[in-house]
């Protein structure tokens, strides 16, 4: 499961971010801000190709000795960013990717909420508990 979830704006500052192990927060926060310039490499290069259908799942964005950093955007330019832990080799593909459908279903239903304003941060109960379901359990 993930150790780190994040939810980037299209202007690239963090709407929502939240890490398991508390203590190395400022270490996630950077790990998710380098990974963005990966993400616009990627999105640039795919612009560039002929298919006008974009895959919105990026893939492994890049592997550290720790952790392995993912990639999704939306149709509308926001970033989802999950880091998971290197040692956690059972965690598929297949895995991440309904992983991300599942954050970007529920971050569809914050930006549906007519009390939320596009571009503030993200401070759904329901939201965070998604995020909590996805995250690696610390007991």
């Amino acid at each position: 499961m993930a150790v780190c979830i994040a939810v980037i704006a299209k202007e690239n500052y963090p709407l929502y971010i939240r890490s398991v192990p508390t203590q190395n927060e400022l270490k996630f926060h950077y790990t998710v801000h380098t990974s963005l310039d990966v993400v616009e490499e990627k999105i640039s290069a795919v612009g560039k190709s002929i298919s006008d259908q974009r895959e919105l799942y990026l893939g492994l964005l890049y592997p550290t000795e720790d952790y392995k950093v993912y990639g999704y955007v939306t149709n509308s330019k926001v970033k989802f960013v999950i880091v998971v832990d290197s040692s956690n080799t059972s965690l598929r593909d297949n895995e991440i990717r309904s992983m991300f459908r599942k954050l970007h279903n529920s971050f569809t239903d914050v930006m549906c909420n007519p009390f939320h304003n596009p571009g503030d941060l993200i401070q759904s109960k329901a939201f965070d508990g998604i995020v909590s379901g996805m995250m690696v359990s610390t007991a």
